[in-house]
């Protein structure tokens, strides 16, 4: 289940100057632009490390239930596509199936059966908040619609601990998002029908975590697809018959990963899970929120934590206190920063945290560590595929160079951002939002 996540920087406005909102921009928007299917890198880590998460992620479910074996599909592996399909999810799925298939070698393809053994149906956002309020998009097993996902609600047909062997699923994600969000929904909820069903908070490399900072499948999901599927292993096996078998499996396919490990990192709380959870609802008081991911903090500072979740509970918490206290958001901010730096693994949690880090530079009126700061983390959204994240760091550039009055320049990068913009936000209205909510940053200028 990916969860609703959001680029905002609304809440920054309380942070700014009060200045008059500017017109909206008149621009001739470009063509929409995308990415080619491809890896945003190799898998880093150790095999041995990556056994232990293989096995996490494989026999246990986001609630902490243990799966009592190993569950895939046996053979090649069809899909159907129902409800509206545009064709840039029609090109985004064609580019996900043929990095599943030369990535993780599993034998897959589109269909027009109807027996086809995942049916990914687009449903109006409406509709599938009402079902899960917190969730983008989602996938279940043993039914192939909307209408009989509404069947059979609250049965155990749909409960995932009792699939011995995958044979149907659906996934439902929104027809009415822009085209990055349903991209990112196609390439997580396929691969948890594939394969694994857990989140894993420590992992730095994968979208299998819940702090949505990876747009896309990585280099680690794909190994963790192909082993998932490798020949050694079956639909029935325990976790102990697959654990045995995992060495010699990763030493084939992943050769590179043949070497000592540093400390694997502990298992994440019960309680620190808990915690995060209550700050990235919606459906509690900002000042329970707030609370949520502080104690998160302090959960994670008691256990020694360092990296993604040490980094995450300080942005969760940073997010949380803009228009509140932004002395205390832009302490967060820094303090995940600092955490994400420690490897490069993370860089592009980094760059999530440039975007608040620009905005504060932008708003003190200091346009040369804006431009310093995009212009490192610019490259990093491109390499990993995020067309939102890439298009507000080029509208902060465009807004730092118009505030050193190189308007040309900053016009040059604006236009840039536009095609880009359109992939990750959508309609033109919601990239003049942007465009404008950015712009409203600067301080006023002095009087002359």
């Amino acid at each position: 289940m990916r969860y609703v996540a959001v680029l905002a920087i609304t809440w920054l406005a309380a942070c700014a100057p009060q200045t008059p909102a500017p017109d909206p921009i008149r621009l001739t928007f470009p063509e929409m632009r995308s990415f080619a299917a491809r890896s945003p890198g190799p898998a880093t880590r150790p095999n041995s490390e990556i056994a232990l998460d293989f096995v996490d992620l494989a026999f246990r479910m986001e609630s902490g239930r243990i799966l009592p074996v190993l569950a895939r599909f046996e053979g090649p592996i069809t899909i159907r596509m129902a409800g509206p399909v545009n064709q840039s999810m029609t090109n985004d799925l064609n580019g996900l199936l043929d990095r599943l298939r030369r990535e993780a070698r599993i034998d897959i393809s589109v269909t027009n059966a109807a027996d086809a053994n995942i049916v990914i149906e687009a449903i109006p956002s409406r509709q599938l908040q009402r079902v899960a309020p917190n969730a983008a998009c989602f996938v279940v097993p043993r039914v192939q619609s909307w209408s009989e996902l509404r069947a059979a609600r609250g049965t155990s047909r749909i409960d995932w601990a009792t699939v011995t062997q995958r044979d149907k699923a659906a996934i439902f994600l929104p027809a009415d998002a822009a085209p990055q969000e349903i991209r990112d929904c196609l390439h997580e909820e396929l691969a948890q029908a594939l394969g694994p069903l857990n989140d894993l908070y420590r992992l730095p490399d994968s979208v299998f975590n819940d702090d949505n900072f990876h747009a896309v499948l990585t280099g680690f999901d794909m190994l963790i697809l192909r082993t998932f599927y490798a020949p050694d292993l079956r639909s029935g096996m325990t976790q102990e018959q697959v654990a045995e078998r995992l060495p010699r499996i990763l030493a084939r396919i992943n050769p590179r990963g043949q070497r000592r490990g540093g400390q694997i990192p502990s298992a994440t709380s019960r309680e620190w899970i808990d915690a995060m959870e209550s700050a990235l609802s919606g459906n509690t008081s900002d000042r329970r929120r707030r609370r949520a991911a502080l104690q998160a903090i302090e959960i994670g500072r008691s256990l020694g934590w360092t990296g993604p979740r040490e980094g995450f509970a300080n942005y969760a918490y940073g997010r949380l206190q803009l228009g509140n206290d932004s002395t205390v958001a832009l302490a967060a901010f820094n303090a995940a920063g600092r955490a994400y730096r420690q490897s490069a693994v993370t860089n592009i949690h980094a760059a999530h945290i440039a975007v608040q880090l620009a905005a504060f530079t932008l708003i003190s009126g200091d346009p040369d560590t804006t431009i310093e700061i995009t212009d490192e983390a610019i490259p990093i959204a491109r390499q990993h595929q995020n067309a939102a994240l890439m298009a507000l760091l080029m509208m902060f550039k465009a807004e730092a160079l118009d505030q050193k009055g190189d308007r040309e320049a900053g016009m040059k990068v604006r236009l840039d951002s536009l095609g880009w913009a359109r992939y990750g936000f959508g309609s033109r209205d919601e990239v003049i939002d942007r465009l404008n909510e950015i712009a409203a940053l600067p301080p006023a200028p002095a009087p002359s």
